[in-house]
């Protein structure tokens, strides 16, 4: 396994600076993002898919520190109600495919996507319980007229430009967020549908990343490390469907977290070896969503914990049976 950063945190420091200083940390892959939301701070899409040697001078620019390049991210909401979110986001997510082509890389990473309840939305409408019974009108109309259409024609798209890896983050607020969610997406609209695999959304809802991860085995194309930490004080009082904003740490029922200061190192132990376990042994990357940090702070925290936890040599023989 490597350990990899997600460089969009360092979005205002250029990117030839975020190389160097993540290689000087013992970094060994970048996650860049491409558009939507994690935007195009350190990779021009258009520019690099028109010239040859803007693409080749890029991917030097990464090479010659030691790194490489562990997904391409465009996570957006291509199913968007409004039409002109959701044909940014689809035009943002295909020309991060034909450029992920282009330079070789196999792992695309976005989201599901969350569409309206209903013809004429304006708004995502992301359904957590059954009843009243409209709801699962909802969620049957969402999946029947709008998801899997969608995904059928766009993993259609990924395969004819040789992607085979679309990397789906589990992310509660799109229709997939769950190993459940993933593998009925996954059945629907064909094996290039897999997991980008952030044990932090997980964790929140009371989902054993390790058990998810034994799940979802062989559709786990690329793994964020990002912690949470449930705050019983709360949690035990009003749950752990908060929506109050991220800043208002003291009061909410969860937080994110750099690893290590959600959950104890001995559950990383177990999940970098369920991952192994099911046959990832690719990277790990860090994502920083930790508001009690700095970014610096955070991501070198971050790193050190994992290169102390990480398994970095092939699986060993059993010799002692």
């Amino acid at each position: 396994m490597k350990v990899g950063v997600f460089t969009v945190i360092l979005r205002e420091m250029p990117l030839e600076q975020t190389l160097d200083y993540l290689s000087g940390l013992g970094v060994q892959t970048v996650e860049i993002g491409t558009g939507a939301f994690p935007g195009t701070d350190h990779c021009d899409p258009d520019e690099l898919l028109a010239s040859d040697t803007k693409a080749n001078e890029f991917m030097d620019t990464i090479r010659s520190r030691g790194l490489e390049i562990s997904c391409l991210s465009v996570h957006g909401n291509p199913i968007h109600p409004n039409a002109e979110i959701a044909a940014q986001h689809d035009a943002d997510f295909k020309r991060c495919v034909r450029l992920a082509a282009k330079l070789g890389i196999d792992t695309v990473a976005t989201f599901s996507g969350c569409p309206g309840g209903a013809p004429g939305d304006q708004q995502p409408n992301w359904v957590t319980c059954p009843w009243p019974p409209e709801y699962l009108d909802i969620l049957e109309y969402q999946w029947r007229d709008v998801v899997i259409p969608y995904w059928q024609k766009t993993t259609a798209f990924a395969r004819e430009h040789g992607i085979h890896k679309i990397a789906l983050e589990m992310h509660p607020g799109f229709v997939v967020y769950n190993p459940e969610t993933l593998l009925k997406l996954r059945e629907a609209a064909g094996p290039e549908i897999g997991a980008n695999f952030d044990p932090s959304h997980l964790i929140w809802q009371g989902i054993d990343p390790c058990a998810a991860v034994r799940a979802l085995q062989g559709a786990i194309w690329h793994v964020h490390a990002k912690d949470t930490n449930v705050q019983q004080w709360n949690s035990t009082i009003n749950g752990v469907l908060d929506t109050k904003h991220y800043g208002d740490e003291i009061n909410r029922s969860w937080l994110f977290r750099t690893v290590g200061y959600g959950s104890p190192r001995r559950f990383w132990c177990d999940f970098v070896s369920a991952l192994r376990q099911v046959g990832y042994d690719h990277a790990l990357s860090i994502e920083h969503e930790d508001s009690l940090m700095t970014a610096r702070e955070g991501l070198e925290k971050a790193i050190r914990f994992l290169q102390g936890i990480t398994l970095t040599e092939p699986k060993g023989e059993v010799k002692w049976a």
